[in-house]
């Protein structure tokens, strides 16, 4: 695996790292949502890069290294010598909004054989990431594993932008499947986040729509736990999640705001919130995420057979908020267990994918550090 990365910061051009040649790379660029609308970064970076592999995703925040970035854009190039890849896209507005069937549609168009990961980098303003999943692992009994996140607009939550060798634009989903019997990938997440308050019963929702709680206007109760911070909604739920438990025994789900209907009283979350489910609110501290980072960390490299050359980070930008000037110490916590000499990647999100410790299934998680681990 050879891997060359490089930063742009506004008003810049890229200014690499390393000069290395790369056959083929998978180039993945993640960086603030103003610089991607720039009409001239895909050629931009298909200059450095003629004959890879572009996929770009807008950000919350950047991640290279040890250092947490924000208004700039990251790339990793990344040549695999002795695996392969394929990379697929797809838009929401193909399959009208419904991301089981963009789901089901994507992983068809990908041989099975040999398929040991995919990574997904989807557009974070309205999908649905439980039914994105639910669609990509429709097969059942796969025996790939599955991880990423959703894209990122800082704290603006007002559009994000993917692609593939094009411009980055709305509602794309790009999905990147790794192919290679020396390959070994790992993921794994971890939160760090306590519940709090009182235990409410979802009496009314539809997929990742909330409309009620106990019977009352989910919006009302909420604003009434925000108090003055209501009024920077969805910006302030960030700092209050929601954990939301489906049955007695199983694990519990972090869902976080993505956009709230003052007319309709309803919030739409990242995920699904089904009726029925048991919620609570959440709180963190800045020693409790990066805790949470460092325990996602040994989770990933449980097992592992080889040392990570790769490793993606994706991390929620509530843990980002929660941390403030203090982001790259959950980075920090990372690098002290996966390694020095293993390149570091990834983005601040709107949700994670990965499923939870010792399980297949994947899941879509807000508020947690996911790592996905690679090595030929």
């Amino acid at each position: 695996m050879k891997i060359v990365q490089g930063i742009k910061k506004p008003n810049e051009s890229f200014v690499l790292k390393d000069s290395k040649v790369l056959n083929e790379p998978l180039v993945l660029v993640f960086g603030n949502r103003y610089m991607l609308e720039s009409e001239h970064i895909y050629d931009e970076v298909k200059q450095l890069f003629p004959n890879g592999h572009i996929v770009f995703g807008t950000t919350s925040g950047e991640i290279i290294d040890d250092t947490v970035l924000d208004g700039c854009v990251v790339l990793t190039a990344i040549e695999f010598e002795k695996s392969s890849i394929l990379v697929k896209r797809s838009n929401v507005a193909d399959f009208k909004n419904d991301d089981k069937k963009l789901g089901e549609g994507l992983i068809a168009e990908f041989p099975k054989e040999n398929l040991k990961h995919l990574f997904v980098i989807s557009e974070g303003s309205t999908v649905n990431g439980s039914d994105l999943i639910e669609g990509l692992e429709h097969l059942g009994n796969t025996h790939f594993g599955l991880s990423g996140g959703l894209c990122g607009d800082d704290d603006r939550f007002e559009r994000t932008l993917a692609s593939y060798n094009e411009n980055p634009k709305e509602g794309e989903i790009i999905a990147i499947g790794f192919y290679g019997d020396t390959l070994e990938i790992t993921s794994s997440n971890y939160g760090g986040w306590t519940t709090f308050g009182p235990e409410r019963i979802i009496t009314k929702s539809e997929g990742n729509l909330l409309f009620e709680l106990d019977g009352k206007p989910a919006l009302d109760l909420y604003k009434t736990y925000l108090g003055e911070k209501a009024d920077e909604l969805p910006k302030s739920a960030l700092l209050y999640p929601l954990s939301v438990k489906v049955t007695d025994d199983a694990e519990p789900l972090v869902r976080t705001i993505l956009n709230i209907d003052e007319v309709e009283n309803t919030m739409t979350l990242a995920g699904d919130v089904p009726e029925g489910a048991r919620v609570q609110l959440m709180m963190s501290s800045v020693d409790d995420i990066a805790n949470g980072a460092f325990h996602a960390a040994e989770l990933a490299m449980s097992g592992r057979k080889k040392s990570p050359e790769l490793a993606l980070l994706i991390s929620c930008i509530g843990r980002k908020l929660v941390m403030d000037q203090r982001t790259e110490e959950e980075i920090e916590e990372v690098k002290a267990v996966i390694g020095d000499n293993t390149v570091i990647s990834g983005f601040y999100s709107y949700g994670e994918m990965a499923p939870f410790s010792g399980q297949d299934s994947c899941k879509l998680h807000n508020q947690t550090m996911t790592l996905t681990l690679f090595s030929e």
